[in-house]
């Protein structure tokens, strides 16, 4: 599948009801959204500081990827300035696009996009150990496992540990060299 027309664009609430019923439960959206999310959410709780979006440099910027004209994916980024670090937060995959090969060229055009802002030197995110998916998909791009927080999060009778993982500026510059050079020795 050619991911290079994958594209990101603001998320809307044009979009919103596109992406809520990518999850059909309530465990299911929480181990995307998290376990506060309430299910079922609406567009505030989804993009919940929403009212940080506006402006030239929001606090939380979020987003849907487009593959071939139709919703793909979503993603969304969390700003902390001051110490130059992002986080990646509730990053999807439309159900019937999993296991196509997108996530790695959604998670590269969402890193992309936090580093774009030149005082970011780290871009974060936290997910529950039981998405073995998603963790590869982080690995492949160089996030490194930083810590677990075991036993973090409650859903119903369950305990979750949560992952955490980073990654570096100079780490993706270096990541993004390497994947130039191998295509052009294969071109």
């Amino acid at each position: 599948m050619p991911t290079e027309d994958l594209q990101l664009e603001p998320f809307s609430r044009s979009h919103f009801d596109i992406v809520a019923g990518w999850f059909a439960d309530a465990r299911v959206a929480a181990l995307w959204g998290g376990t506060q999310l309430p299910f079922p959410f609406c567009y505030d709780q989804l993009c919940e500081g929403s009212a940080d979006m506006l402006g030239s440099k929001p606090a939380l910027a979020c987003f849907s990827a487009r593959y071939g004209g139709k919703l793909a994916g979503h993603g969304q980024i969390a700003f902390d300035r001051l110490n130059g670090v992002s986080r990646l937060c509730r990053i999807a995959i439309a159900p019937e696009l999993r296991g196509t090969g997108l996530s790695r060229p959604l998670l590269g055009l969402l890193v992309d996009e936090a580093f774009n802002e030149p005082d970011i030197m780290r871009v974060e995110l936290n997910v529950y150990d039981l998405n073995e998916a998603a963790i590869r998909a982080y690995r492949a791009l160089g996030f490194v496992e930083e810590g677990v927080r075991r036993s973090s999060a409650r859903f119903g009778d369950e305990r979750w540990n949560t992952v955490m993982m980073g990654l570096l500026r100079a780490d993706w510059e270096k990541t993004r060299r390497d994947c130039a050079g191998n295509a052009a020795q294969k071109g």
